[in-house]
């Protein structure tokens, strides 16, 4: 993930998230770089947004595991009031 990051060091929020005056996008970003980072998500096909301090994860991943992991780690992002985890696990029919 490129996040274009502002020369003038105006860096605010938890684990280098620049401070863009939007506690979404800064909440998003977060959670985002945590899921980015973990082994069981970073391969993962989901998308992260936020919306009233509420982080939506959509998309599919693999398998139960890595979906429970990705609403755990979404928590742990400073700001976060609520997660939405709307990720889908594979059908029976896709798995095979």
């Amino acid at each position: 993930m490129f996040w274009p990051f502002p020369d003038d060091h105006t860096w605010g929020g938890a684990a280098g998230v620049p401070d863009l005056g939007d506690d979404d996008a800064r909440i998003a970003t977060a959670v985002a770089r945590l899921l980015a980072t973990h082994a069981a998500t970073r391969r993962q096909r989901l998308t992260v947004s936020a919306q009233n301090r509420v982080v939506i994860l959509t998309g599919a991943v693999s398998d139960p595991h890595a979906r429970r992991i990705a609403g755990t780690l979404a928590w742990q992002a400073p700001g976060v009031a609520d997660v939405c985890n709307a990720l889908r696990l594979p059908t029976p029919r896709q798995r095979a």
